[in-house]
């Protein structure tokens, strides 16, 4: 495994790993970091949810938009416009909080700030499979490469909220988002201008002689759209856990360990995903994704019966080492069986699937928190979790033979 990973990082080389960490990193502090900023500055808890939700909204509905560009105009172009503009976009909702400008402009700019997302992680992921399929690597390299940038993904999403949380402690949380700010200048325009970005234009690699003229015409199979309904379940989970994890810990007395739970989870869930490399390739893809969502289930049912901080640290930590396999997982289906020519919008579907099943579940379940206590919350995470394992059954995903077209030229799907 440790071999397969030197062969990643000796593929990618020394600056793209860096550059698209920090270039994914204010998308892991923006959501966070708005919400903390405008409820400070407002003084209304209304308000900030208002301009969270806007910029969830945003990024869920314009992120595919901006991978199907990317698909069909290079990524160099698109990311540079998308990471300037969004530097700008979050440096206007932080002077406009700053101001005290009106509810209406907060929600305008937060819907701005999440629209121009340059959806570094989703054509990272891309750009890397690119990279591997060109080298003629098979099957197991390109998982490996996709296993790595999952856990760029989980540390992203530990870090980018511990940062938010301490510049709020030590400053305030508007300096959290000018760093963002910075960072989306800076490292964006550093993964827009890399040459790699050239690599990812003509699709993921291999002779066009082994498509379909369905894969031509950009025709996505059946299993396409039931990977990114899993993608909005799995959201569901992050924010129905969420909910639940914030309700129990005010509830025990102890609201500060909220973050650090949260931030447990996603540890063990990297660390995981680091280990998906040493899973046998005999394994199948399809029988991955079954086994992935049984442990989600089983794994994430005692949350309802959790009623101390010792046992919810216990339950959550051991419920992160199922995500990571779900979500790599669920993104090697997609680069096996949507053609080359639409994986960067597919890839990007999948991650606006997971913000938008989040953003929605995480308003759900924290009514239902409010009203019915922790457990009605993570009642939601294991519903979302329990629909997740009916999907990978019921979808029947035929991914082609190793080494006999590249990224999913033809592949079907019955349900």
């Amino acid at each position: 495994m440790l071999r397969m990973y030197r062969d990643t990082l000796s593929l990618l080389g020394p600056v793209l790993p860096v550059v698209s960490f920090l270039g994914r990193l204010p998308t892991a502090m923006c959501q966070l970091g708005s919400l903390l900023l405008v409820a400070e500055t407002s003084g209304s808890l209304t308000t900030a949810g208002l301009a969270g939700g806007a910029l969830a909204a945003g990024q869920t509905l314009a992120g595919p938009v901006i991978g199907r560009f990317a698909d069909r105009r290079g990524q160099r172009g698109v990311v540079l416009v998308a990471s300037l503009a969004n530097a700008v976009a979050v440096a206007a909702l932080v002077l406009a909080a700053l101001a005290q400008a009106a509810t209406g402009w907060l929600i305008a700019l937060g819907a701005l700030a999440g629209a121009t997302v340059p959806q570094i992680g989703p054509l990272a992921r891309t750009r890397s499979v690119a990279l591997a399929r060109r080298s003629g690597a098979g099957d197991r390299p390109v998982g490996t490469v996709l296993s790595f940038e999952g856990t760029l993904d989980e540390v992203s999403f530990v870090l980018g909220p511990a940062l938010v949380g301490l510049a709020a402690a030590l400053a305030h949380p508007a300096a959290a988002l000018l760093t963002a700010s910075a960072l989306l200048a800076t490292c964006g325009t550093a993964f827009a201008l890399h040459p790699s970005a050239r690599v990812a234009e003509g699709g993921t690699a291999g002779s066009t002689a082994t498509r379909t003229g369905a894969a031509e015409r950009g025709r996505l199979p059946g299993s396409a759209y039931a990977l990114r309904f899993t993608m909005v379940l799995q959201g569901a989970m992050f924010g129905a856990s969420q909910a639940g994890i914030t309700a129990l810990t005010e509830k025990l007395g102890a609201p500060a360990q909220a973050g650090l739970v949260y931030a447990a989870m996603g540890v063990m869930s990297a660390a995981v995903g680091l280990s998906m490399a040493a899973v046998p390739a005999r394994i199948g893809l399809p029988t991955r994704w079954r086994a992935a969502t049984v442990a989600l289930v089983v794994l994430s049912a005692p949350l309802v019966l959790v009623d101390s901080l010792p046992a919810l640290y216990a339950v959550v930590i051991v419920l992160g080492a199922a995500y990571a396999p779900h979500l790599i997982t669920v993104f090697g289906l997609t680069e096996r069986t949507v053609p080359a020519s639409r994986l960067a919008e597919s890839m990007a579907f999948l991650t606006s699937g997971i913000v938008g099943g989040q953003a929605l579940a995480l308003a759900l379940s924290g009514r239902l928190a409010e009203t019915h206590g922790a457990p009605a919350a993570f009642t939601v995470a294991v519903v979302a979790a329990a629909l997740c394992a009916v999907l990978s059954w019921a979808v029947r995903t035929r991914v082609p033979a190793p080494g006999t077209r590249p990224a999913g030229a033809d592949a079907t799907a019955e349900v």
